[in-house]
């Protein structure tokens, strides 16, 4: 099984295993299918972190979203600390925290804690959009002049960086704030601390992040799961605006993918049609529990639905696994993807993990053996 090493003391660039054309990884929603409980889908995200650790994927993200019945991932920073706990190689962060909605010091706090439990395999993914509806970021930002967190995202970005590196001004009114753990505590009198701190991601669904991630020199995760049709504008935008900077001398563009792997075709249309299902209920306002493929198929669909699932699903990689790798193969070589990020949406968590064994072994990854409870 070659490996080709490529991982940047950073931890940003991944390394390709077995005949994977670039790094694997996994964002998780952490979804709570019906029938089922927030806690049974965090202990099958503990589950699914150990299994992507011993096959070899390279990082393991996890969403910010809010107010949603189906998905329980609305604390980041929570989730990773628990999957820390469970993992000692894999990389884990945020794919994304939201930082409009919170304080640029806290998320450097939380982050700087992560770090502390899990040294050198944190990965801090930032986005700008509230992972909600209007009124649910409302309650979050406790205004209703929404569009502010976003067109101030660039300041928050670099007040959240001084924190992290803690290096603001001397004139600077933060000047004596240190965000803890962190920098300060290795220039206190016997102090040692860590010298990794969590790389940045910017993630995007349009041109603004690319291009703010392009200039800055960071790397960049677009969400091609979700907004297929603008990925390729997207990462060029970003190779176009990209200027070498401390993190990076070349680009680095991950996506998102929405992918399952079933060992029956029809099986694997069975469950991307009660996601499908999920996102009709999701985007006219009655977000709920992700239904069973026996709802779906008991689902009267109307002529707009059925079109708008056809559209979404066209997307969506499924199939057998042969299907799955030959999809994927191509959605890499079209888009130049440094590394490919893998979201399985399904109901059922066995299935889920199957999806990703299958992958695993369609690549050839790497299996470091064992079964990991």
């Amino acid at each position: 099984m070659a490996t080709d090493e490529i991982r940047g003391e950073d931890g940003i660039r991944g390394e390709t295993q077995g005949t994977a054309p670039v790094p694997l990884s996994i964002l998780d929603l952490v979804t709570v299918g019906s029938g089922r409980t927030a806690t049974d889908a965090l202990r099958t995200s503990v589950t699914l972190s150990r299994l992507a650790e011993r096959r070899g994927f390279h990082r393991y993200w996890v969403a910010e979203h809010h107010s949603m019945p189906g998905v329980a991932s609305s604390s980041p920073a929570v989730i990773l600390a628990h999957l820390a706990a469970h993992t000692t190689r894999i990389r884990l962060g945020s794919g994304g925290v939201m930082l409009p909605n919170h304080a640029p010091l806290v998320i450097a706090e939380q982050f700087g804690t992560l770090e502390a439990m899990a040294p050198g395999r944190v990965d801090l993914g930032l986005g700008r959009a509230p992972g909600t509806d209007g009124p649910t970021a409302a309650a979050l930002r406790r205004t209703q002049r929404l569009h502010e967190g976003a067109d101030d995202f660039p300041d928050q970005l670099a007040e959240l960086t001084r924190f992290l590196d803690d290096d603001f001004p001397d004139a600077h009114p933060y000047s004596r704030i240190h965000a803890v753990p962190g920098p300060i505590q290795a220039t206190s009198p016997g102090g040692v601390q860590s010298r990794h701190r969590p790389p940045i991601w910017l993630l995007g669904s349009s041109g603004f992040s690319a291009r703010l991630a392009g200039s800055l020199g960071l790397p960049f995760a677009f969400a091609h799961h979700f907004s297929a049709r603008n990925t390729i504008p997207a990462l060029d935008l970003y190779r176009e605006s990209f200027r070498p900077s401390a993190v990076l001398d070349a680009p680095y563009a991950l996506i998102g993918v929405s992918a399952l792997a079933a060992d029956d075709e029809k099986e694997a249309r069975r469950q991307i049609m009660a996601a499908a299902l999920n996102m009709v209920r999701l985007r006219t306002g009655r977000p709920g529990l992700v239904p069973t493929p026996e709802e779906a198929e008991a689902y009267e669909f109307s002529v707009v639905e059925r079109d708008f699932i056809d559209s979404w699903n066209a997307d969506v990689i499924h199939g057998t696994v042969d299907e799955v790798r030959t999809r994927l193969d191509d959605l890499q070589k079209r888009t130049g993807a440094d590394e490919l990020m893998l979201t399985t949406h399904a109901h059922s968590p066995d299935l889920r993990l199957r999806s990703y064994e299958l992958i695993a072994d369609a690549y050839d990854l790497p299996d470091s053996g064992g079964v990991q409870a």
